[in-house]
């Protein structure tokens, strides 16, 4: 199955969570802390603006991202694996080479 967002939306497939700290002690699955980055797999058209306009993303699909803590409260699985549903606006930064 495809997903394809509407609008000013991106779908984002979380990072691995770390298993160990930077310690080197071994996380069990609750404690471990979910990534802020992932990877984009889906981008919306853009911004629909007042006059009509579209304004295009600024990310396109394959871009590493970081994001917020609570960004991409909506959750959707598809084939079996969870992907993250967010607004460009709650994108920090693109993580680039």
């Amino acid at each position: 199955m495809k997903i394809r967002p509407l609008h000013d939306r991106v779908v984002v497939r979380r990072s691995e969570e770390e298993k160990t700290t930077a310690g080197g002690i071994l996380l069990p699955g609750s404690a471990a802390e979910k990534p802020n980055e992932g990877e984009i797999v889906a981008v919306g058209q853009g911004r629909v603006l007042n006059n009509g306009e579209v304004h295009p993303l600024a990310v396109k699909v394959g871009d590493k991202v970081l994001f917020g803590q609570y960004a991409g409260s909506n959750v959707v699985k598809v084939d079996g694996e969870e992907l993250l549903i967010m607004n460009e606006s709650e994108i920090f930064a693109v993580l680039e080479g």
